[in-house]
C-alpha cells in the first residue's frame, strides 16, 4: 500500500465484506523480535474486529477509514502495554496506529497512557532520513515541531498524524522500540463495519516492521474458510512444502510509478483452463515510468490486472463459462469500483457451480492457480428477483485507477506464501493450512 499507485490500496480495495462477521481464527507462529534470539515460535491469534461505524472521528467531507481485511495480528504497544489489533499488510511500509484519548470509543492507542511513548521531532534523523521510502515525504508541523506523516491511496483514502516511537511486543517476545505513525485521522470512501486499530507495514522499506525487526524471512497460509491459518515470522524448516520460487523484480533507478520496496515479481502470462491468453509480453513488464509492476500483497483483497490483460481475461472467462454463468448485463454495476464482470446465481446456492475453468497466474519458476470458490464473490445485499449477484474476483486496475498488477490475499488462500528477503524471492506452495500447521507442531 505504500506507493503512489498504492500496492495495497488499503482500505478501499483491501476490503473483506464479511456480512456474518464470523471470527477468523488465524494463528501466528512468531520468532522473538530480537534477531539473535533462539526462542521457540510463539502463537498469537489473528482475527477480524467489529465496531460501530459511528465511533471513528469524522470529517465533514470524507467518510470513515475502514480496515475490512481478514489478516489482523494482535500485539501490545506502550508501557503499560496496550493490546491492539493491526492489519497485516505486505504492501505498506509505515506501521501506524489510530491514536485517541482515554475516552475514545474506537480501538486506538492512547499515547498519554504510555510512559515510554516518544514523538519524533522534525530534527531527528528518523524524520529526515528514514522516511525516504514513503510515497509522500514527511513534513514538519510548525506548531509542534513534530514529524508529520500522511498516507494516501488509490481510492482517495487517507491517514495522517505524527511519527512516534514506543515499545512494541509480539507475544512473549522482548519489547522492541519501534517507529510508527500515530494517526489522528483516517478516512476512506469505503463502507463497512470491520475495524482494527491500525496497520502493520511489512514491505521492505526502511521503517517497515520487517526492517525494524531485522526479519529476513516470513511466511503465511491463509485459510479458505473460517478456520485457523498460520503466519510464521523468521526461519523454520519447511521441507515438507513443495515451494516454488520466483525472484523479486529489482529496478535500481527511481521511477515515478515503481514501488521499489514492494514485493514485486514478474508476471509471465495468464491461462484460463488450458488456454494461454494472448497478452503481449510488453503489457506485463514495467514501462519506462515503472507502471506495470506486479506486487504480492496481503493487504489487498482481490487481484487487479491492467486494462489489456484484464480485457483478455474477461473475454476468455466469459467464453468458457457461457451457458454456466448467466452474465448480470448491467453496465452501470461495478462492484468496489473495479469489478465489472458479474453474474446471476440462484439465491441460496452458497457457492459457484463446479467445473469453472481455473485462472493460472504464471511467473518465472512458479504458478498461482485460482480455482472454484475463489473465482467468484457474492455481493451482499444485491439481489435480482430470485438471484444473487456474484462478481469475478479479478478487477480492472484502470478503473481504480492504479498503474500496477496486484495479487490479493483472496487468491492466496490455501497457499503457503514465503517472503525470502535473504535470497530475494517469493515462494508459493498449494497446501491445506490446517495440515501445514500440524506439520509445524502447531495445534489450531
Amino acid at each position: 500500500m505504500a506507493s503512489p499507485v498504492s500496492a495495497s490500496i488499503p482500505l478501499f480495495l483491501c476490503l473483506l465484506m464479511f456480512q456474518n462477521l464470523n471470527l477468523l481464527c488465524f494463528v501466528m507462529a512468531a520468532r522473538t523480535m530480537a534477531p539473535d534470539s533462539k526462542a521457540k515460535p510463539l502463537l498469537l491469534p489473528l482475527r477480524t474486529q467489529k465496531m460501530s461505524t459511528s465511533s471513528l472521528p469524522m470529517s465533514p467531507n470524507k467518510l470513515r477509514f475502514h480496515h475490512n481485511v481478514s489478516l489482523t495480528v494482535s500485539l501490545s504497544v506502550g508501557s503499560p502495554p496496550q493490546n491492539l489489533s493491526l492489519v497485516l499488510d505486505t504492501g505498506s511500509e509505515l506501521s501506524w496506529l489510530l491514536c485517541g484519548g482515554s475516552t475514545a470509543a474506537f480501538p486506538s492507542f492512547r499515547p498519554r497512557a504510555s510512559s515510554t511513548y516518544s514523538p519524533v521531532p522534525c530534527s531527528s534523523p528518523t524524520c529526515r532520513d528514514r522516511t525516504r521510502d514513503l510515497p509522500i515525504p514527511a513534513t514538519c508541523e510548525e506548531s509542534t515541531r513534530l514529524c508529520h506523516v500522511a498516507l494516501t491511496y488509490a481510492d482517495a483514502s487517507s491517514s495522517e498524524g505524527t511519527l512516534a516511537s514506543d515499545l512494541l511486543r509480539v507475544g512473549e517476545s522482548s519489547p522492541l522500540r519501534t517507529v510508527f505513525g500515530c494517526m489522528t485521522s483516517a478516512y476512506s470512501s469505503a463502507t463497512g463495519d470491520l475495524y482494527a486499530a491500525g496497520m502493520l507495514g511489512m514491505n521492505r522499506g526502511a521503517l517497515s516492521f520487517v526492517s525494524q525487526t531485522a526479519t529476513r524471512r516470513f511466511s503465511y497460509c491463509i485459510s479458505d474458510r473460517d478456520a485457523a491459518g498460520v503466519l510464521l515470522l523468521g526461519h523454520d524448516t519447511l521441507s515438507f512444502l513443495p515451494l516454488k520460487y520466483t525472484p523479486f523484480v529489482q529496478i535500481a533507478l527511481p521511477l515515478p510509478y515503481f514501488d521499489r520496496v514492494a514485493y514485486s515479481v514478474q508476471l509471465e502470462g495468464i491461462r484460463v483452463g488450458r488456454t494461454l491468453l494472448p497478452i503481449p509480453k510488453s503489457a506485463l513488464v514495467p514501462d519506462h515510468t515503472g507502471a506495470g509492476q506486479t506486487m504480492v500483497d496481503s493487504g489487498t483483497q482481490f487481484t487487479f490486472l491492467l486494462g489489456d490483460a484484464y480485457s483478455a481475461l474477461k473475454q476468455e472467462f466469459q467464453r468458457q463459462t457461457k451457458g454456466v454463468l448467466p452474465v448480470l448485463n448491467e453496465p452501470d454495476f461495478v462492484f468496489q469500483g473495479a469489478f465489472d464482470l458479474c453474474f446471476r446465481l440462484p439465491t441460496g446456492s452458497g457457492a459457484p457451480p463446479k467445473g469453472l475453468p481455473a485462472v493460472v497466474l504464471m511467473f518465472s519458476g512458479a504458478e498461482v492457480a485460482v480455482t472454484e470458490e475463489r473465482l467468484l464473490y457474492r455481493v451482499a445485499g444485491e439481489r435480482r428477483g430470485r438471484d444473487e449477484v456474484w462478481c469475478f474476483t479479478f478487477g480492472n486496475s484502470d478503473l481504480v485507477p492504479m498503474a500496477a498488477y496486484v495479487i490479493g490475499h483472496h487468491h492466496q488462500q490455501n497457499l503457503w506464501v514465503e517472503y525470502d528477503l535473504e535470497k530475494g524471492r517469493v515462494g508459493f506452495a498449494p497446501v491445506r493450512c490446517d495440515l501445514a500447521s500440524q506439520r509445524l507442531g502447531l495445534v489450531l
